[in-house]
């Protein structure tokens, strides 16, 4: 706690002088374009990756990016989204995820949760990403790993289109939906291109969607 709130009066005295303007005009409003939905990891900063100001983004955050399918008890997850697309009017939405995902390496490699049972409930919304990646012959452990965080992020796609506010907005064109794998390591992004279903570099493809 000591750093957190060493940080925070870092930020008070330091930071929010220096963007006071800023900060009162999001004390009021917000109009973010992105709906950004990512894994709670720690290694993972949507702002920083992105290099977004406050009030740009739009976050979701929880264990493996998963979007629960839409049903009859939506979840957190699910009024959060139908809030952004229909209350704040995102035009694009980002499921992004990541390089040495804990969540995903328990998955593929089929290791018991039995005893974590909120987070085995959890990651049944990636079994068909599992099944798929199953199927498949991977070179080593880390190349299943990271085949798997990538069919997740398809899986999830497929599951958001289930809901209702983003199935209108997309037929109304109004909404562009993106997947995204961020490597740790070297800080780069691949990006699913829909046309191929392929993840292809975010740099030499800025306009991928999926």
């Amino acid at each position: 706690m000591k750093a957190l709130i060493e940080g925070f009066i870092k930020f008070q005295k330091e930071v929010f002088p220096q963007r006071t303007d800023l900060f009162k005009y999001l004390a009021t409003t917000q109009t973010p374009q992105t709906l950004f939905i990512t894994c709670s990891d720690s290694r993972v900063i949507p702002e920083m990756l992105t290099q977004q100001e406050p009030g740009e983004l739009f976050v979701i955050r929880n264990a493996g990016n998963i979007v629960p399918s839409y049903g009859p008890q939506p979840g957190g997850v699910t009024a959060t989204v139908e809030y952004a697309v229909a209350v704040l009017g995102v035009t694009d939405i980002v499921i992004c995820g990541h390089s040495d995902c804990g969540a995903m390496t328990a998955v593929s490699s089929g290791k018991s949760l039995n005893h974590l049972p909120a987070v085995s409930a959890w990651m049944s919304y990636a079994e068909s990403a599992k099944v798929i990646n199953a199927s498949r012959v991977h070179a080593s452990d880390k190349d299943r790993v990271s085949s798997m965080v990538r069919e997740n992020v398809i899986a999830q796609l497929a599951n958001l289109k289930t809901h209702p506010s983003v199935r209108l907005a997309l037929e109304q064109n109004k909404l562009n939906l993106h997947g995204w794998v961020y490597d740790i390591e070297t800080g780069s992004i691949d990006a699913l291109n829909g046309a191929v279903n392929q993840f292809v570099s975010l740099v030499e493809f800025p306009e991928t969607k999926a």
